[in-house]
């Protein structure tokens, strides 16, 4: 049987807000803010708790100390001072989780979308995770070599789509400057994403069928709708056969 694991990126906002606990009813997975890019250590205590009552496994969304950009401007950071943020970030959310084991790391933002085409940031986030104790998985974009180069690493890492994000054919996400890059229509969501689990892949922009092989799919908090959209996809998802379970807990 067909699964998939369906994340959403929350805790963005200075509370807990009533979007993210509806989207916490839908998904298997969330990536919390560690307040470098968003949030709080307030709001990473209520989203976690919010979380572990739902049995929704965590994650710690780690991005640049980016807070007036939220987290999506690429900072040259040196490679000592990024190992220690992303070290802090995971430690923060592990401090404030309290029952809720933070099972997880995904890079936000630019962080993420750099560690996708560079080597040398990619090394110092597997590192950062390689580190930890006990041990994380880390969950980065499906089609880019950070997930070989974790796994030559010893790290458990899982990839990663989006439906309500569009691609280009050569498997990057066209960057939010450039209109349509979002996609908020809760059935055009759905449908990508139950063609990414049942087909392996999506349509680009150009048209060229992209293929993607993901353990897991994001809906991202901060979208308009995001609540309505989540449930629409995994009303679609469960129609479809294809069931929801988290990657990083147990089957």
């Amino acid at each position: 049987m067909a699964w998939i694991d369906l994340n959403a990126d929350l805790g963005e906002a200075d509370n807990l807000t009533a979007s993210d606990v509806a989207v916490l009813d839908s998904i298997s997975s969330a990536s919390i803010a560690c307040g470098f890019h968003a949030g709080s250590a307030a709001v990473m205590e209520a989203t976690s708790a919010a979380a572990e009552a739902r049995g929704v496994a965590i994650g710690a969304h780690v991005s640049y100390r980016d807070r007036e950009g939220f987290g999506r401007r690429e900072l040259e950071v040196p490679p000592e001072q990024l190992l220690a943020d992303i070290e802090e970030q995971i430690a923060l959310l592990r401090q404030v989780a309290g029952p809720a084991e933070v099972r997880f790391v995904k890079p936000h933002g630019a962080l993420y979308n750099r560690m996708g085409r560079d080597p040398d940031i990619a090394s110092v986030v597997i590192e950062a995770v390689r580190r930890c104790d006990p041990p994380l998985m880390l969950l980065a974009q499906a089609g880019t070599d950070v997930l070989d180069r974790g796994r030559d690493a010893g790290l458990v890492v899982m990839g990663e789509a989006f439906g309500d994000r569009t691609y280009r054919h050569d498997g990057a996400l066209v960057s939010r400057s450039e209109p349509g890059s979002v996609i908020t229509d809760p059935a055009e969501v759905s449908r990508r994403a139950v063609s990414l689990v049942l087909h392996g892949g999506i349509d680009a922009t150009d048209g060229y069928w992209l293929a993607i092989m993901a353990d897991s799919l994001c809906v991202h908090g901060d979208s308009p709708g995001a609540a309505e959209s989540t449930r629409a996809v995994r009303a679609a998802l469960i129609e479809a056969g294809i069931t929801i379970r988290s990657f990083a807990r147990d089957p």
